[in-house]
């Protein structure tokens, strides 16, 4: 096999990352070379590779699919949220500005503003984006790509770089993926088709219908109706699976209320279920640092934006932000911080993390984030902040509760720690916790060890699991997609798209006009 494959969307949301990473975890089960590529991604949620590079966590779970480690190639373009006019570019691994929407993103409506730069500078990335997938290519037997948002978004398509702008720089074949548990899926994926040219819609090899409920026979005749339509046929129909959204991408979409993540079924092995809290700041980035709390059994994770929903948490996490004066100024206005020092006081547990760790210090020095200058922080641990210029983007190893942790560090803002117990990088007042260290919980002795130290100071008949391992878990979901692939899509099918790429002769819908 030597190919590679774009999976596209309907939408933003319609399942694409994990449909790649399901893709890519069924070919290396059958003994396939590949790898994962994203050109241009939208994240608050980022990883650091083993070179000191940041991409975005999707495409770092992807790699994992891959049993590869991520590069910097994975993922040549990240653009980081600061709020809804302007955006952090990554390029290569390291950022190299901030960009204003007015000045650098394409303007005149549509949608998805902030995932396209502007025409210019979009020009002159596709080079570089095209350079790192040809050297990917020539690594691995099969490249499977994840494109951004949808195709069909035709204001945008002249400078895109991340759907069919790669597809047609690299000849590569495209499956549109659609979310069927959200409706209006057949209009989607007729109306997305017809919306592309003649040369876009010739690598438009079919669909894949994602989020299935119920019996498959009763949606075949409208997938026999599509294929009349379009000359295209179904790829697959995947089945709704809970659990499966892993390594989110977009902080900024997480529902304040919605999103519960809740541990296993599985009882806890103490007396009692341990409770936390997760401050829902604005622009928080890797809130997928409590992902390996909520796979604790017996450990229930929320994300909260009222004082009244700290009362009955056992833990509260301040998690990281893009905006670190921003986010505290919306705990004062919510009344949260108020409620954060009156459990501080009262040797109730908290733990910041980054961006959250720097809000629980005594002040913040800014002159590159918010250039807000001097901001006195929530002064519940000893630690002074000043942002930095150049981003500090680490993979740490250390000792912690006397057990090894390994994390990674993603930050501007440089902590001074005057006083206090150590704590990783940070320090440790009484019930206050606060680390730089992303990813820290995921070292499963450490976790165990925190969550005893959390559950002693809440007065909890807790005991986490002897016998949990985040890694496992991770594998386990990973397979989980692998199978999806295998059961329910037609791999042959897949495989020959993968190899050959789209087939030829396939009709030109005209826009808004039924075949």
């Amino acid at each position: 096999m030597s190919g590679g494959l774009l999976v596209a969307g309907t939408t933003s949301d319609a399942g694409k990352s994990v449909v790649t990473a399901g893709i890519c975890r069924w070919l290396v089960r059958q003994g396939v070379k590949v790898a994962p590529f994203k050109a241009q991604n939208m994240s608050l949620n980022s990883f650091v590779t083993r070179g000191g590079a940041e991409i975005g966590r999707a495409q770092a779970m992807q790699a994992q699919a891959c049993r590869i480690e991520p590069t910097a190639l994975m993922n040549p373009v990240l653009l980081k949220p600061g709020g809804e006019q302007s955006s952090q570019v990554v390029l290569l691994g390291r950022p190299v500005g901030e960009l204003s929407a007015r000045g650098f993103f394409g303007g005149s409506g549509g949608s998805s503003p902030g995932k396209r730069l502007h025409g210019g500078r979009q020009r002159k990335l596709l080079g570089t984006v095209l350079d790192c997938l040809a050297e990917l290519r020539d690594a691995y037997d099969a490249v499977i790509c994840e494109g951004a948002g949808s195709p069909a978004e035709i204001n945008l398509r002249r400078t895109d770089i991340v759907n069919m702008g790669i597809a047609r720089g690299a000849r590569l074949p495209v499956l549109v993926v659609g979310d069927i548990d959200r409706g209006g899926v057949f209009a989607s994926f007729f109306g997305t088709l017809a919306l592309l040219s003649r040369e876009d819609q010739e690598l438009v090899a079919g669909f894949l219908v994602n989020k299935f409920r119920g019996d498959v026979s009763l949606l075949e005749p409208g997938l026999d109706m599509l294929h009349g339509l379009t000359g295209r046929r179904t790829y697959g129909v995947l089945p709704f699976r809970h659990g499966l959204g892993i390594d989110e991408e977009d902080g900024l979409r997480v529902s304040l209320r919605g999103a519960v993540r809740e541990s296993a079924v599985a009882p806890p092995v103490g007396e009692d279920v341990l409770r936390v809290a997760v401050c829902a700041v604005p622009l928080m980035s890797n809130f997928t640092d409590v992902d390996a709390l909520a796979a604790e059994p017996g450990v229930v994770v929320r994300f909260v934006d009222r004082p009244e929903e700290l009362s009955d948490a056992d833990l509260v996490v301040v998690p990281g932000t893009r905006g670190t004066v921003r986010a505290l100024q919306w705990l004062r206005e919510r009344g949260l911080a108020e409620a954060l020092r009156r459990r501080a006081a009262e040797g109730r547990p908290v733990l910041g993390i980054c961006g959250g760790f720097q809000i629980l210090g005594e002040h913040i020095e800014d002159e590159v984030e918010s250039r807000a200058g001097h901001v006195d922080g929530l002064r519940l641990l000893p630690v002074r902040v000043r942002f930095a210029r150049e981003k500090t983007l680490t993979r740490p190893e250390g000792e912690a509760l006397g057990e090894r942790v390994e994390g990674y560090e993603i930050h501007h803002g440089v902590a001074e720690v005057t006083a206090g117990e150590p704590f990783l990088d940070g320090c440790r007042v009484g019930a206050v916790w606060g680390t730089h260290w992303h990813g820290s919980l995921e070292s499963d002795g450490f976790r165990r060890a925190f969550l005893r130290e959390v559950a002693a100071a809440a007065g909890r008949r807790f005991v986490p699991a002897a016998d949990t391992s985040f890694a496992a878990l991770r594998e386990e979901q990973l397979d989980r997609l692998g199978d999806l692939i295998e059961q329910h899509a037609d791999t042959d099918a897949l495989w020959r798209l993968i190899e050959s790429g789209a087939p030829q002769g396939l009709p030109f819908i005209p826009p808004g006009a039924p075949a």
